[in-house]
């Protein structure tokens, strides 16, 4: 499931909502929906985007953080490197490897380090 599917699934259960209905409002097949929910198609497009956020009524934040996660949503990443330094090809080669055995809890932890040093960063702070 990808970060998007997750967040849509958890508003549907919300509003007690079956996919199925959901996906008939929205004039998508509920197989289309599910594989969007479930990573087996790509990143939804800006104007299903903004019918989701309608049909809930999102307030502002909400429907940016819903934005934010389909963009992050991808379920084939291709990390291009070409140009970077060796760590960084390495970093992405290693990931690449790795993601399939990590528990969660390593994945939040690597996510939240990431995370962490680009805002340090952001800020004109170390990132070491």
């Amino acid at each position: 499931m990808t970060p998007f599917g997750s967040k849509v699934r958890e508003l549907r259960a919300r509003q007690g909502l079956s996919l199925k209905k959901m996906a008939e409002d929205l004039g998508v097949t509920s197989a289309y929906f599910s594989a969007l929910e479930h990573g087996h198609r790509g990143q939804p497009g800006s104007g299903l985007i903004q019918q989701i956020c309608g049909y809930f009524d999102l307030p502002w934040e909400e429907a940016e953080e819903l934005e934010r996660l389909a963009a992050l949503s991808h379920p084939r990443v291709v990390v291009d490197t070409s140009g970077l330094s060796p760590s960084a090809t390495e970093l992405a080669n290693l990931l690449a490897q790795a993601i399939g055995d990590m528990d969660e809890d390593t994945i939040e932890w690597v996510m939240a380090e990431i995370r962490g040093r680009n805002g340090a960063k952001d800020r004109g702070g170390p990132t070491h």
